[in-house]
């Protein structure tokens, strides 16, 4: 009785985690969600990926109004790993469970955005890495090259606004 309890609280717990990256990423706003979009896009792009990646959850977000419908933003966020095969068209948390025996990936993404449509100049940088290989230098890394990338003259730098 003790074992069927516990798989039932276990069973509970892995539906509660697909409910709540689905309500995260559309809660996201539109700017935020295309950058996760894209690198969505671009993880499940490479050959050596065997499953479908998907959002999970949010880290740190920033954002700079530039004026003039620019916004120029810089989102952290993990992806998770799915039991779906690469090439699953439509996947989504409700139709690829999520597995929990494979690392997360940890996204930095920072681009420009303006009407809504990201910007081609200055090139987005995304950065993705398997957390267990994240170490700080990486993630000092990541953090020099969004604020050295050519954003916005006389701006504050995109990292010092960031959200959680």
């Amino acid at each position: 009785m003790a074992v069927f309890l516990f798989l039932v609280l276990v069973s509970a717990g892995v539906f509660l985690d697909t409910t709540e990256a689905q309500e995260d990423l559309s809660k996201l706003p539109d700017n935020y969600r295309k950058g996760v979009e894209l690198a969505v896009e671009q993880i499940n792009s490479y050959q050596t990926i065997k499953s479908v990646f998907l959002f999970f959850k949010s880290v740190e977000k920033s954002d700079i109004d530039g004026g003039f419908g620019v916004s120029y933003l810089y989102h952290r966020f993990y992806l998770k790993p799915t039991r779906c095969p690469k090439g699953t068209a439509n996947a989504n948390p409700g139709k690829c469970a999520f597995r929990n025996d494979r690392p997360l990936i940890d996204c930095g993404i920072c681009y420009k955005m303006h009407e809504g449509k990201i910007q081609t100049y200055p090139k987005p940088y995304v950065h993705c890495i398997h957390k267990p290989q994240l170490t700080q230098d990486l993630l000092k890394m990541r953090a020099e090259h969004c604020s050295q990338m050519s954003y916005a003259n006389g701006s504050p730098s995109l990292l010092a606004s960031k959200k959680l």
